[in-house]
């Protein structure tokens, strides 16, 4: 991108942009041109690359796990199975550790959750230049590589499990059990309305804070690699191999947490109304 002699902001804004396909504001249906496009295109814009991306990645989860299982053998076990064994059982582990209820989605939801999220975090660690220019060399204007830096697909996921967490909530105690759990805790029952209030505002609040903080740590993760492209290439490679062997840090740990945070409020949902 550097040869397309792109402003330092230019050079940002390209870098966040992504290839969002939607209806213009004089009608027609096309890629948008630039970021105030996709804006104006409203809430049917598709973000082709996140959504892209996101599922060539959660086919290459499939693939190899799926592969691990076709080849598994009692014996000494090979190199994928070994790796697909040992993270199932951390899983496991982290479900048997967090997880109170008995519900046989929990666990193969938390694996992919985790995995999931580790290969799309993971796509941050390729040089930040390397993909948008290979697309643009093809003719395609924009490509935004990293789905998690994307509020719309971590409020996607976010929200999925936020569904779970109604359905189950309603499906163990009840709709008046549900209800009862929201109104008369932890105040009395005349102080209903304050109930309500707290509780509610703390049930939203676990989507949103799921999604925000995964979309906030690998965004401004994203932005630090796309500071460190527009130095020089001495000192970029100074900078850029030590921020990388950290981010393996956030990469994985933003998967965890949102898997444990997941299986937690699972957990809640599952247990009976006092």
């Amino acid at each position: 991108m550097s040869g397309e002699n792109l402003t330092s902001s230019e050079y940002i804004k390209h870098h966040l942009t992504n290839l969002t396909y939607g209806q213009n504001p004089n009608g027609s249906w096309g890629i948008a041109d630039g970021s105030d496009a996709a804006k104006e295109m409203g809430f049917w814009a598709l973000n082709i690359d996140t959504m892209a991306v996101s599922v060539i990645l959660g086919f290459v989860f499939i693939y190899f796990f799926k592969k691990a299982a076709s080849t598994a053998t009692a014996g000494v076990p090979g190199g994928l199975q070994n790796f697909v064994e040992w993270v199932v059982e951390f899983v496991e582990d982290s479900v048997k550790d967090s997880f109170n209820g008995r519900n046989p989605l929990v666990a193969p939801l938390a694996l992919t959750i985790f995995v999931w999220i580790i290969l799309m975090n993971t796509m941050d660690l390729v040089p930040v230049d390397y993909l948008p220019h290979l697309a643009s060399m093809m003719g395609v204007p924009y490509l935004k590589v990293v789905p998690t830096t994307d509020p719309n697909l971590t409020f996607a996921m976010a929200l999925g499990v936020f569904f779970l967490i109604l359905f189950y909530s309603i499906k163990i105690k009840g709709a008046g059990g549900f209800f009862a759990e929201l109104a008369f805790h932890p105040f009395p029952k005349y102080l209903m309305p304050f109930n309500l209030f707290l509780e509610g505002v703390s049930l939203i609040s676990k989507p949103i804070s799921l999604a925000l903080r995964l979309f906030g740590n690998m965004y401004a993760g994203e932005m630090i690699f796309i500071l460190i492209a527009l130095l020089p290439l001495g000192t970029q490679w100074m900078l850029s191999l030590p921020w990388a062997i950290f981010h393996i840090l956030i990469v994985v740990l933003q998967a965890f947490i949102f898997m444990t945070l997941t299986i937690v409020y699972l957990s809640m949902a599952h247990e009976e109304s006092h």
